[in-house]
């Protein structure tokens, strides 16, 4: 059968979609040192160069054998490069930088493979070839391939965040941007429902964990206008929240005591005052942009405030319900207002900013309730265990990708953060983490009931 013009279009976006996020990644390496590739930023993550090899490696392991029939050229890469770490709870690895390749071997290995994939996957996307394995279309693994990458592409950003200035070539940064005062207060959700999850009748790319749709009613609660600010954890912060006992369950305590901790990993004392790393320079504290933190760390402040994080079907509420029951695709309104990608002004999302801004700095994004700031501008934790909705199934090429969390110490995130690609601000996306990892772009909000 020949293929239809829409065929076409569609095979053409998704190999435009891979070069775009390939060069994502390419100017995110470009932005260490050189000398600095076999760096470790943070101490629970692999060196900077395995994830040169690792993108490269987890394409070639979707698609060489079980799509395109191919033989390796180069297995112990594909075995050294297929994983990275659960960067919580698994011991800090302890690899030195000789005992990984050149990164010439590194480059010459993603280089090959970019090669051979582009060349195979343009013939593998023409209607005269199988779909791909158990099933699923080949449009299917390509949006795997896409948005792991692009998910990389935050995950790299965040570690790079970390790493010494002087080891890193400063990039262009957009103006800053300025804003009126912040005035914290809650906004009242009615009861309501609430849809979570992916239907599969849809037709839309989603991971296994965005299946299958349902929907949770949730009861009247009251949340946070804005993402908690940088000003108001400073004031939990001087109360001495570090300290008392009282905010923090056992499990969290003992996290913060044996590590230290005694403030959020974006901030730096200096004498008495607080400087925070942005991606290319230490500033003093931006007190109106949001305050990036451990589940952990937002739970305490949530209990000192005499609140509660929400939970994901309260979160999804605030940001996408309506007083007439309907849920919009963002929270500014429904998709027809254009693609995301082409409003800008309705976030700090899909890589404009490397920092964050101010929490009130889109007006015009708020939801149909009146919150701010949902999608963009960092993650935010809620209280809900990442577990399967019912009806999940694991995707058969890449089984452990959301089953392996599933485990009641990871917890699910919405919304997005400057450094999240635009594909992955639909409403049923979810991200999670373990309660006790400081580096990432998350912020919060806090519910009261």
């Amino acid at each position: 059968m020949l293929a239809t013009q829409s065929d076409s279009v569609v095979r053409h976006d998704l190999i435009e979609r891979v070069a775009a996020a390939r060069r994502r990644t390419d100017d995110l390496f470009a932005v260490v040192q050189p000398d600095s590739l076999y760096e470790r930023p943070i101490a629970e993550r692999h060196r900077i160069i395995f994830y040169v090899g690792h993108l490269e490696a987890f394409d070639w392991n979707l698609f060489h054998e079980r799509v395109l029939g191919l033989k390796s050229f180069q297995p112990e890469f594909d075995r050294l490069f297929a994983f990275g770490i659960d960067p919580v709870g698994g011991g800090l690895p302890t690899d030195q930088p000789s005992d990984w390749p050149s990164i010439a071997e590194v480059r010459d290995y993603v280089e090959r493979i970019r090669l051979v994939l582009d060349e195979k996957l343009e013939d593998a996307l023409s209607d005269s070839v199988p779909p791909g394995p158990n099933g699923f279309p080949l449009s299917t693994l390509l949006n795997v391939a896409i948005e792991h990458r692009l998910m990389h592409a935050e995950t790299l950003a965040y570690m790079l965040h970390q790493l010494p200035l002087a080891k890193k070539i400063p990039q262009s940064v957009p103006s800053v941007i300025n804003t009126p005062p912040v005035h914290q207060r809650s906004i009242e959700i009615p009861a309501g429902s609430v849809t979570l999850g992916l239907s599969r009748e849809s037709g839309a790319f989603g991971w296994d964990n965005e299946f299958e749709a349902h929907t949770v009613e949730t009861p009247a609660f009251a949340i946070d206008q804005y993402k908690v600010s940088n000003r108001q954890y400073l004031e939990f912060v001087s109360a001495g929240g570090y300290e008392a006992r009282a905010f923090w369950s056992d499990d969290d305590w003992a996290w913060r005591s044996g590590q230290g901790i005694s403030h959020p990993a974006f901030w730096k004392p200096q004498g008495n005052q607080w400087l925070y790393r942005t991606m290319f320079n230490d500033i003093p504290l931006p007190l109106d942009w949001p305050v990036y933190v451990s589940q952990a760390e937002a739970k305490a402040y949530a209990n000192w405030a005499g609140k509660s994080l929400p939970t994901e079907a309260e979160w999804q509420r605030a940001a996408y319900g309506t007083l007439g029951g309907e849920e919009r695709a963002y929270p500014w309104g429904p998709v027809e207002r254009g693609p995301v990608e082409a409003n800008a002004a309705f976030g700090n999302f899909d890589f404009e900013h490397w920092d964050p801004v101010p929490v009130n700095a889109f007006p015009q994004a708020e939801s149909a309730f009146g919150v701010h700031g949902m999608v963009g501008n960092g993650w935010e934790w809620t209280s809900t265990e990442f577990a399967p909705f019912p009806g999940f199934e694991a995707f058969p090429f890449y089984a452990g990708y959301s089953a392996n969390f599933f485990d009641g110490r990871h917890f699910v995130m919405k919304g997005g953060s400057a450094r999240t690609a635009a594909c992955m601000l639909r409403r049923t996306f979810r991200n999670w983490f373990q309660a006790h990892y400081q580096y990432i772009y998350t912020g919060f909000r806090c519910v009261s009931r």
